[in-house]
């Protein structure tokens, strides 16, 4: 018995094949980097954000054909996702983001789009664009936003220099959903000033927002970054490794057994980190929490208990 709901399960059943991800990188940016919000970005995030996997001055259709057929021969994957991946894919005008999908989905074999963005870069009129380029395209295409939500405890947003608050991720959940687009969120477990009841309550908020997806974080430090410059201090320090395991676990045993897992941990490059998953290979310490978890024998879920009136279960006969 598998101890959590993996996201390739949930793209099995949901387009009945082996699906993969395709990482698009395109030349972005972000609210707290151009001057709206700011310009230092969150302390944590380094030049290329997430975009580690491609490279941004590739096209388009050459991104995703070269890892389609990289992808698809290593993993004999028979369906993919657009995944548009860096920085914040939503903030551009509308215009510019439906040629970009346009040139994505000349692409034989896209079956799904997926937009990473902020919770503040989304509204109803930029969601109900995306919806009609697309659809009127193909309408089989699924379409999914992964908001950076990174930790539900606004002090931390704060202290991360983040940009935005929870009412606005709760707000762009409602919304995304109201326009039938799966979600997923991002959390970052171990950020500096969360601790176990930030972890469990990340569970429990995701849980009553219904979200299809999340995946999760432990923070890497890269270099040229706040965070970092306060790790090199000795301002900034790092739970330890047995400490995130045991986070994990807990998120997992509260969140809504329905929602798909996309991963336990990240990657980044050594090259320009300055911490990088206790120095530790990520495929290990994902192994070494599933083998916890079946240990304690422990699954997802077991504690999602906690919605829809707990308190009446005493009336319950």
């Amino acid at each position: 018995m598998e101890v959590y709901y993996k996201y390739s399960e949930h793209l099995k059943q949901k387009h009945g094949v082996k699906t993969y991800k395709l990482p698009l990188n395109l030349p972005l940016t972000c609210p707290n980097r151009d001057g709206l919000l700011g310009e230092e970005g969150c302390y944590y995030c380094g030049e290329k954000a997430a975009g580690f996997e491609s490279k941004p001055d590739d096209s388009i259709r050459q991104q995703l054909t070269e890892l389609k057929d990289h992808i698809g021969q290593r993993y004999n994957a028979e369906k993919f996702i657009a995944y548009l991946q860096n920085f914040t894919t939503t903030y551009l005008p509308l215009p510019k983001l439906k040629e970009y999908l346009q040139k994505a989905l000349q692409v034989e074999d896209i079956v799904e789009i997926t937009l990473s963005t902020r919770p503040d870069c989304l509204n109803e009129k930029y969601l109900e664009g995306i919806k009609k380029a697309v659809h009127s395209r193909d309408e089989s295409i699924s379409l999914t936003v992964e908001l950076g939500l990174q930790t539900v405890n606004y002090h931390t947003l704060k202290r991360a220099n983040r940009g935005h608050t929870l009412a606005q991720f709760i707000d762009a959940v409602k919304i995304a959903q109201e326009f039938d687009f799966e979600v997923g969120a991002h959390l970052i477990l171990n950020l500096p000033g969360d601790n176990r009841e930030d972890v469990r309550e990340n569970a429990r908020i995701l849980s009553a927002l219904k979200l299809d997806t999340v995946k999760l974080h432990a923070l890497y430090l890269r270099e040229g970054t706040e965070f970092g410059a306060q790790y090199e201090a000795g301002k900034l320090e790092i739970i330890s490794l047995e400490e995130y395991k045991d986070r994990v676990i807990e998120f997992l045993q509260l969140l809504d057994p329905e929602i798909a897992v996309q991963r336990l941990l990240g990657r980044a490059p050594r090259e320009g980190s300055l911490f990088v998953n206790w120095g530790r290979d990520n495929r290990q310490i994902h192994q070494e929490i599933v083998a916890e978890m079946e240990k304690r024998k422990v699954q997802q879920g077991e504690k999602f208990d906690y919605l829809g009136g707990r308190c009446l279960q005493k009336f319950s006969s």
